[in-house]
């Protein structure tokens, strides 16, 4: 069952005993009632982004700092004259499908990342590049189940704003990691609205996140990048 959102704001006016530091099963900040919605709250693109290292061709940059106006071309994606012709020359070394970029999520060196800071006018994320972002809230939920989701005009950008990764846990605390793909060159800005909060109620004996001893993310601050999945070795009873 969703919460509303007229009982999304009372639960955050409602101070609840059997929470940490007796807090409201709702927590958002910083909190504009405006941002209300008829079932969610709506949520703003942090100002720090950050990319794979491994993931960006050499001599390519991974943004385009946009100032309205001018006109760009492909150019623009490259440091400098030779990297752009290098690009013409072998274009294999500058696709995302060559293995040579690959992500492999048991190895801490493929999360290694670069910092890139978003100014006010704004930056060109390419199609080709995945960016980890981060809500400006701080959310912290308990006793219901938060999942977050792109806005329809977010969507209709063709920005996708989480890869499988919208659904949050009772007892999460933090700012939210998105991860950021663009169907087109697309320009976006701090604090523009890049998605929105949602609230269920849940059945069941509680196992909130921030108790959960293999919980990775819980009190993260701006965007982080992949915990090293483990290998594991799992074993079945042989009948």
């Amino acid at each position: 069952m969703q919460l509303t959102g007229p009982e999304i704001l009372r639960r955050m006016q409602t101070y609840n005993k059997n929470n940490p530091g007796y807090k409201p099963d709702i927590v958002i900040t910083p909190f504009d009632e405006k941002c209300l919605g008829s079932n969610s709250y709506d949520l703003h693109l942090g100002d720090l982004l950050k990319v794979y290292k491994h993931t960006i061709p050499v001599g390519m940059r991974p943004i385009i700092e946009y100032h309205g106006g001018r006109k760009y071309s492909m150019r623009d994606w490259f440091k400098s004259y030779n990297d752009y012709l290098n690009y013409h020359k072998n274009p294999e070394l500058f696709d995302i499908r060559n293995p040579q970029y690959l992500l492999d999520p048991c190895d801490a060196q493929s999360h290694e990342t670069v910092d890139i800071k978003i100014p006010t006018n704004g930056v060109i994320l390419s199609p080709l590049i995945g960016y980890l972002g981060h809500t400006v809230e701080y959310t912290e939920t308990y006793n219901l189940f938060p999942y977050i989701d792109g806005k329809s005009s977010v969507g209709r950008n063709f920005i996708l704003n989480h890869h499988t990764a919208g659904r949050g846990d009772d007892g999460f605390c933090g700012q939210w990691t998105l991860e950021i793909r663009v169907l087109h060159p697309t320009v976006v800005y701090p604090n523009m609205r890049i998605g929105q909060i949602y609230y269920e109620q849940f059945v069941g004996e509680r196992k909130p996140y921030n108790e959960n001893a293999s919980s990775h993310y819980n009190g993260q601050m701006g965007p982080t990048p992949a915990a090293v999945i483990p290998i594991e070795s799992i074993t079945q009873k042989q009948r």
